[in-house]
């Protein structure tokens, strides 16, 4: 019995668990979150690509309003991605992200994020999300991701229940 409960305690810890680890390691092109960004900035640039997807069930329109920027390591940076809900009721979402290539993840440091909460939009609404990130200048300390110039930041948005105040609106 004894057995049969570890193996369930593992199996319900090891989803936060392995969060955890992706968060503190970049593992998985996990990115960071970070208050501000360095004070100094280096002369070296990084380009950042962004890249949306929508889940198959998701009804929005979803893109970046940029595909590209250069931005130096550790230089605070800001890209907006723009949702729009052509449906006829309000829709709840949650978007989730990776770097690529992974190594960069634990240096890509987000201080603000539209992904950070869940975003709801009425019938017809649009809306430009935000991102305000930098690139760790630490990236160049660590071997296996120095050579790294060129970095993608993807998200994708699934649909999420409404939350309570919306649901009597749908």
């Amino acid at each position: 019995m004894g057995i049969v409960l570890f193996m369930g305690a593992m199996a319900w810890a090891s989803v936060p668990f392995y969060s955890w680890f992706c968060r503190v390691t970049g593992f998985g092109g996990t990115t960071g979150v970070a208050e501000a960004a360095p004070d100094a900035a280096s002369d070296i640039t990084i380009k950042v690509r962004f890249d949306a997807s929508l889940d198959r069930m998701m009804p929005w329109k979803f893109e970046p309003e940029q595909r590209q920027m250069e931005v130096k390591l550790g230089e605070s940076a800001l890209a907006f991605y723009r949702s729009s809900n052509p449906t006829d009721r309000p829709v709840a979402g949650q978007a989730t992200y990776n770097v690529y290539p992974y190594e960069a993840g634990a240096y890509f440091q987000k201080i603000e994020c539209f992904c950070f909460t869940e975003q709801v939009l009425a019938p017809g609404e649009v809306a430009d999300m935000p991102v305000n990130f930098f690139v760790d200048p630490a990236i160049l300390d660590d071997p296996d991701a120095a050579h790294i110039r060129h970095i993608t930041l993807s998200y994708t948005f699934y649909e999420t229940d409404l939350p309570e105040g919306y649901a009597a609106l749908a």
